[in-house]
């Protein structure tokens, strides 16, 4: 293996995190996936860091700056802001070694992320609607009490800690490609790119970013950009990156992604529907960069990060539902009928008899624009795919029923 000099993170400094962490952080797998592969055409490894006790790779970089406070320091406590992942790492660890820990996180943090680092013990405050307005408030509890600073990517320790996880893929797969990793604040892509390169110099290692926020993009490349909106994927959702990581991946990261919302959630579904496991946004971000440039890596052997599996059950399920109404699984579909008993029925039977499935049912009498005589009936039904689904249309419609046809795949799509 080879150092870079002019890098504030080596190799070295990896593997004495590694030993450092050894046993207090899981060993997680790295397992090929066969229907992805498929899916995307290149060929797939996974390496899954939602395994870990928090659900997230972020306590190995936590756990490595903990490890290296002073008695003093760790009397005092220690602050740390995050939008749920790098908190619970935070916590976790904190705990473990008697640490009192404050935490602040954005308003905007998903519930689940905010009981889940409470649980550990931590003294959680919400403060901000963004990862950024969060950090300014840390800054300032931090300085008011004299507590250390534990900072989610920007730090040369918590860099090393994220490193290992380039290793543990690399003694798994030494053959890799490329290596795909989400960038958020840029610890852990800086850490794997450091680790992957030291031991297979070859290697291609590509960042991801959501276009609502690209911000590492805007700054290696020297480009004015604009970080705002709703993400799925908060935990990448940063507008200022580190300044430790943007000159890392200046040097050693070959190139980064960006990628939509929609791809995000169709990666987030094929997780759950192909690997049978929970993915968040920023976890999924990985995917959902082959699946947007699948040309590129077609082929090749890739290692995808599954960063983190922290996401809202709601949310998950909106997703699941959203990607149903993409693939042309679910019609909705409203109907001008007369207002009769048995219409009710007759439609249902139609749509039964054509192997369709009714989810829901709205049964409107008083829109103004409904005769007085009539009503209008909206009913979302499954079906087996988007071709399915328009030969029920027409048979509706060859049964005499006005039918005026949503395709919801098209009403969610992005522009």
């Amino acid at each position: 293996m080879t150092n870079t000099p002019s890098l504030p993170v080596t190799s070295d400094d990896i593997r004495q995190a590694e030993r450092q962490i050894k046993g207090a952080v899981l060993k997680t797998p790295c397992l090929p996936a066969p229907r992805l592969s498929k899916l995307t055409g290149a060929d797939i490894f996974v390496k899954y860091e939602n395994m870990q006790v928090t659900g997230s790779f972020k306590e190995r970089g936590a756990l490595v700056k903990l490890l290296s406070l002073s008695e003093d320091e760790r009397k005092r406590g220690v602050i740390a802001m995050s939008a749920g992942n790098h908190a619970q790492g935070v916590a976790c660890h904190s705990a473990r070694l008697g640490i009192p820990a404050t935490i602040v996180m954005p308003e905007t943090t998903p519930f689940v992320k905010v009981a889940a680092t409470r649980e550990f013990g931590a003294t959680v405050i919400l403060a901000g609607d963004t990862v950024d307005a969060a950090r300014a408030e840390a800054a300032r509890i931090a300085d008011e009490n004299q507590l250390v600073w534990v900072h989610p990517f920007d730090d040369v320790r918590v860099i090393a800690g994220q490193g290992t996880i380039g290793f543990e893929i690399l003694e798994e797969v030494p053959d890799l490609d490329v290596l795909v990793v989400p960038i958020g604040g840029g610890g852990l892509i800086s850490g794997m790119a450091i680790a992957a390169k030291a031991m297979n110099p070859k290697i291609e290692v590509i960042g991801v970013e959501t276009e609502l926020y690209p911000a590492m993009w805007g700054k290696v490349n020297d480009k004015p950009v604009i970080c705002a909106g709703a993400t799925i994927a908060e935990g990448i959702a940063v507008r200022n990156v580190g300044t430790l990581t943007s000159e890392i991946v200046r040097q050693v990261v070959d190139d980064i992604i960006l990628v939509k919302e929609s791809t995000i959630e169709q990666a987030i579904n094929a997780y759950l529907l192909y690997q049978h496991t929970i993915a968040e946004g920023a976890g999924a971000a990985g995917l959902a960069a082959v699946l947007t440039e699948p040309a590129r890596f077609k082929g090749k052997k890739v290692g995808l990060v599954l960063c983190g599996g922290n996401i809202d059950p709601r949310l998950i399920s909106s997703v699941v539902v959203r990607e149903l109404a993409r693939g042309g699984r679910l019609v909705s579909v409203r109907i001008d009928t007369p207002d009769r008993p048995g219409v009710l029925g007759e439609i249902s039977t139609i749509i039964g008899d054509a192997k369709g499935n009714v989810v829901e049912v709205a049964h409107h009498h008083l829109f103004l624009n409904v005769p007085a005589k009539g009503a209008t009936l909206d009913v979302t039904f499954e079906v087996f795919d988007r071709a399915h689904g328009q030969e029920i249309v027409d048979k509706l419609r060859t049964s005499g029923y006005t039918v005026r046809h949503q395709d919801l795949g098209q009403a969610i799509a992005e522009p």
